[in-house]
């Protein structure tokens, strides 16, 4: 890893990105101790939408309806500040 001054980093730093684009990684350094690290970002993972799909189960009861109890539970009411007056 080759380590670079902030000076020269501002005035080289589009040589230093094609560097980095090249697989190179460059220190910034202040008064000699390092303080950035310029690094090509990691590859993508291959994520893709439906990665768990057959994986995830739930019961069908789920989704239902609350009963009254639950229902109370949630009140709005609850949800709201009261505004002093």
């Amino acid at each position: 890893m080759r380590t670079v001054n902030i000076q020269d980093a501002k005035t080289q730093l589009s040589r230093l990105l094609r560097e980095v684009e090249a697989g190179q990684s460059i220190a910034i350094a202040r008064a000699g101790r390092v303080i950035a690290h310029l690094v090509r970002p990691a590859e993508p993972t291959g994520r893709q939408f439906g990665g768990f799909a057959g994986d995830v189960t739930w019961d069908d009861d789920a989704f239902a309806p609350l009963d009254d109890a639950a229902a109370a539970a949630f009140d709005e009411s609850a949800l709201e500040p009261e505004v002093a007056r």
